[in-house]
């Protein structure tokens, strides 16, 4: 019963999506196209002719382009994968949360592949690609996240078996 719940409050989520992203009226809500991948956690999107950098919400991926950082343990997979998820003219749909930007005015959202209805944030945690990053009030999805890491922890996926001293490390 509840993955019911969770696979119906996943698919009709998009759906719900505010009108106006980052400020632009769009014609279709929610709705843009990949222009490129630029880490394990953001990407940049074209939405209503405007391009959007937009962060990927309740998840973190370890740094592999942070400046003064050097790459992290699994950072460049969570890249690699993001990028065969997301090919540049890739169709997505875009949710918000609470809060629409973060202070580095990237555009805060819940991303979908619009050919079928993947999920990235959540395909990025299950697949030990990213951790859960709670940050209030953007929450909704915090729950299933949370599940996702730890069955992707106790079986040992990706960046979770991958660096020894734990993940990004």
């Amino acid at each position: 019963m509840r993955r019911t719940f969770v696979v119906a409050a996943v698919l009709l989520l998009p759906l719900a999506a505010c009108g106006r992203l980052g400020g632009q009226s769009s014609g279709q809500p929610g709705q843009g196209v990949v222009v490129r991948v630029v880490d394990g956690d953001t990407v940049v999107v074209r939405v209503a002719q405007v391009t959007e950098t937009v962060r990927l919400i309740g998840i973190d991926t370890p740094e592999t382009v942070k400046p003064d950082t050097p790459v992290q343990c699994f950072g460049p997979e969570a890249s690699h994968h993001l990028k065969e998820l997301l090919a540049p003219g890739t169709a997505v749909d875009l949710a918000r949360d609470t809060e629409a930007r973060d202070h580095f005015g990237r555009l805060l959202v819940y991303l979908w592949r619009a050919s079928d209805r993947r999920f990235v944030n959540l395909d990025l945690v299950a697949g030990g690609y990213a951790r859960t990053l709670d940050i209030a009030p953007n929450l909704a999805h915090r729950r299933d996240f949370a599940t996702a890491a730890a069955d992707a922890r106790a079986e040992g996926r990706g960046l979770w078996s991958a660096c020894p001293s734990g993940p990004g490390r």
